[in-house]
């Protein structure tokens, strides 16, 4: 039988140099890339868990929906908030007045979306101030050690024992009321929480490679700080500024009830809810409206809260 050329091919290596062997064919391997995974990013990742939770995403929207009828609300029916009107005291909703109107004859639809934003700004910008400061204030502890997270814990602990509402009432007393008295105030007694959880995430942050090198580098502090430790902090300072806002709603809503926060005739949640007390026998929409609004916007924040908590956890798998 003839053997043509074709059939044998060279093996070139130490041990068959220059002998013919016998060709097999070989199966052939594809590989479809497009089945292969994909790597996504953290937050990319985070985004599906969050939008896969119903829920949140449901509150999410009735949150969002809330902040907007606040603030596109006073420029529809176009009634000033504090303007007494004798002779509309105590009317029903009604076209004119989609919530009625409250004892001196203001419009309540717009006074409760003016208390709407009153209480959501005085709570962020609370929670922004105490979750930064309490943030930097956790890192400068972490990041020198020493002597100096030891004076600076003890501050802490010093915040910690005194009580959250005495603290408040005497910067009441000191500064005066008003919000941006209530919103240092707020501020000022809830920052040693955020700073406990910051000093502990810096403490596991200063051991990695990165940060070790940078140091070595004589990389300058604020430098270290804001290139690598605040960007892997960023999840968790979301997840407490989302955690906290409903708080400081509360406590806001509960110092001006007291009349300890904003004063009249500014309007605020808390102030709403005061007013309405006074004529609850009589006309108790004017205090369940407010009441009503204070729990969704509360429970929202709660709901969507724990949705990014779940979102932002890599462990957490849905």
């Amino acid at each position: 039988m003839a053997v043509s050329d074709t059939d044998f091919h060279f093996v070139q290596g130490p041990d068959h140099a220059g002998i013919p062997t016998p060709l097999t064919e070989q199966p052939a391997v594809s590989v479809d890339e497009t089945n292969a995974p994909k790597s996504i990013s953290f937050w990319a990742s985070a985004r599906q868990k969050l939008l896969k939770d119903h829920l949140a995403v449901a509150w999410g929207i009735i949150l969002i929906l809330i902040v907007l009828v606040a603030l596109i609300g006073p420029q529809l029916q176009h009634y000033d908030p504090n303007l007494i009107r004798v002779n509309a005291r105590n009317v029903g909703p009604s076209t004119a007045h989609w919530f009625g109107t409250d004892r001196l004859g203001r419009d309540l639809f717009t006074r409760t979306c003016i208390g709407i934003q009153v209480s959501l700004l005085v709570a962020i910008l609370s929670t922004v101030l105490a979750i930064g400061f309490g943030t930097i204030y956790g890192m400068v502890m972490a990041f020198f050690g020493g002597w100096v997270d030891e004076i600076m814990m003890r501050i802490i602990e010093v915040f910690n024992s005194l009580p959250g509402l005495l603290i408040t009432m005497l910067i009441m007393v000191v500064l005066g009321n008003g919000m941006w008295t209530m919103l240092f105030a707020l501020a000022l007694t809830s920052w040693s929480d955020a700073a406990r959880q910051a000093r502990g995430l810096v403490m596991q942050l200063r051991q990695l490679d990165y940060v070790t090198a940078a140091v070595m580098l004589d990389t300058p502090v604020w430098r270290i700080m804001t290139r690598h430790l605040v960007p892997n902090m960023m999840s968790i300072l979301i997840l407490d500024i989302g955690q906290s806002i409903p708080g400081n709603i509360f406590g806001e809503a509960s110092l001006s009830f007291l009349g300890l926060g904003i004063q009249a005739p500014n309007t605020s949640l808390g102030i709403l809810i005061a007013s309405g007390q006074d004529q609850m026998l009589q006309h108790p929409l004017q205090l369940y409206i407010p009441i009503l609004v204070l729990v969704a916007i509360v429970f929202a924040f709660n709901i969507v809260g724990d949705g990014l908590r779940d979102a932002l956890d890599p462990k957490f798998q849905g």
